[in-house]
């Protein structure tokens, strides 16, 4: 599509010469009609000129993309992020025994990388969330405690995972399309455990409703198996079930003995360390079992995962890896 832009020339009419013709506006051809006094330019339309620009920058943006995809195949990635969605069960003085999974929310992310063909370190933190109530038991005996706790918890941990199978090739997508895992570590929680009262949550650890004063850190060990599945070459799909043991009684506030009601000077403390007259029951005496401190809390995270393969090579592996020939083909 074009448009011809007509100028009309500045000129000095000759006696010699016949005075110019006019001009139609509505007929093209008269346009192009020999004229000494005409001149004819051809200009591009604007519209044109974008449209051209843009499929020039498409095109040359389409071939960068391919470039980089062909690039990012054959380079090799060692680091790899994880992100999960998780569901977490609390295990303690306050959960009812015929509950085997009490599912709560819980989000984690993370990196792993590998050390050899079977082997990976990763890191990962996480968000759990952790609860329990006497009065959802099925124990009369829990029932009649009526405590209860909810914790927003923090949790950091180191593993060592080790693959069923080991990967075949070099490279990252030589890895098997399934694969089982086992896994063990170290790690650190941080836990805040409250309770509610009268549509208010307080936090129970400053309370000391059982006379002891507990730190809010504990020291845990990660350990479990999962699998995964390939479902590209830079995107695995993980299922697992991770146990967490700790070194604390205290996730839940209930560990030892109840003390003397009376003892408290906060009025609060003393309503959330003995809750039996919400229920029309008398408190407990001093020196009765509030809970087993025998059996220290513990937790379990079921988790769905993605792994996603960065576009980071840690160390020199790179630069000998691709010394060696490669092959067309990545699958």
């Amino acid at each position: 599509i074009t448009d011809y832009l007509i100028t009309r020339l500045p000129f000095t009419r000759l006696p010699d010469y016949p005075q110019p013709a006019p001009i139609k506006e509505n007929n093209q051809l008269a346009k192009f009609a020999p004229n000494p006094y005409i001149s004819v330019k051809f200009c591009p339309d604007p519209k044109m000129k974008r449209l051209y620009l843009l499929t020039s920058l498409l095109v040359a943006l389409t071939l960068y993309a391919e470039a980089q995809s062909f690039y990012a195949i054959r380079r090799d990635r060692s680091l790899i992020a994880l992100g999960g969605l998780n569901t977490s069960t609390y295990y303690g003085d306050l959960k009812d025994d015929s509950d085997i999974i009490d599912a709560k929310p819980s989000l984690s992310l993370g990196l792993m990388t590998s050390i050899t063909k079977r082997i990976n370190v990763r890191g990962e933190f996480s968000w759990v969330t952790l609860s329990g109530k006497d009065e959802e038991s099925s124990d009369p005996g829990k029932t009649g405690r009526n405590l209860s706790f909810s914790s927003s918890s923090y949790e950091f941990n180191v593993s060592g995972v080790v693959n069923f199978v080991e990967q075949k090739g070099n490279r990252f997508y030589q890895r098997s399309n399934f694969n089982g895992y086992v896994f063990a570590g170290i790690g650190g929680l941080y836990f805040n455990p409250k309770a509610s009262l009268e549509g208010q949550k307080y936090a129970l650890q400053p309370l000391q409703t059982e006379g002891i004063k507990y730190g809010r850190f504990a020291f845990v060990i990660p350990f479990g198996i999962g699998g995964k599945i390939k479902l590209t070459p830079f995107i695995n799909l993980a299922i697992e079930a991770g146990w967490r043991k700790t070194f604390t009684d205290y996730i839940d506030d209930v560990s030892t003995t109840f003390v003397a009601n009376a003892s408290f000077t906060d009025p609060i403390a003393k309503q959330l360390a003995d809750r039996r007259p919400e229920i029309n029951l008398p408190v407990f005496p001093a020196g009765n079992k509030r809970g087993d401190p025998s059996n220290k809390d513990a937790y379990m995270l079921l988790s769905a995962k993605i792994e996603y393969y960065l576009p980071f090579q840690l160390g020199n592996q790179g630069r000998k890896l691709y010394n060696r020939k490669r092959k067309a083909s990545y699958r």
